[in-house]
């Protein structure tokens, strides 16, 4: 069975929890985030078939929502909040140091797949700034010199450790 047969009936198994409701179309696509860590083309147009909503529509929503991407995004993602009590704080000379510590911009992805890093406008942990979320966890009063060691913390887990 190759991999497009495998990621369309999965797709259609996401459609079919929703019952092909159209008002479930958010839903849809952050389930299919889930599952795959991004919003893939292939996926996109099983939706748009399943649900008989025109393909411009999900792409509008696909796109329109931060929360998706339409490129692979890493295992862990590195959110840096700036917002202005993180910002006073030093939140941009965290996301410099990500970046730098793991030779990507913004926005993108390591060439392993393991770390995506985007910068947020404000996580709602003002108390506790500046504050790094890496999937579901914050990391509050991050300072630079905690980097290497938040980084190989999930590098490990990476291999089940």
């Amino acid at each position: 069975m190759n991999t497009e047969n495998t990621m369309q009936d999965k797709v259609k198994e996401i459609v079919k929890k929703y019952k092909g409701d159209k008002s479930a179309l958010v839903a849809i696509l952050q389930d299919v985030q889930d599952e795959y860590r991004y919003l893939p083309k292939e996926a996109l147009l099983t939706i748009h078939e399943q649900m008989d909503i025109p393909m411009a529509r999900v792409y509008e929503v696909a796109t329109f929502y931060d929360a998706f991407s339409l490129t692979p995004r890493g295992r862990f993602i590195i959110e840096v909040c700036t917002g202005t009590t993180c910002h006073v704080q030093g939140g941009m000379n965290l996301l410099d140091t990500f970046e730098r510590s793991l030779r990507i911009n913004c926005g993108e992805t390591t060439e392993d797949g393991l770390f995506s890093v985007d910068r947020v406008g404000c996580l709602g942990c003002c108390s506790i700034a500046p504050v790094v979320r890496v999937n579901d966890t914050i990391h509050p009063q991050m300072t630079q010199d905690e980097i290497p060691r938040v980084l190989r913390t999930y590098m490990a887990k990476r291999y089940g450790r």
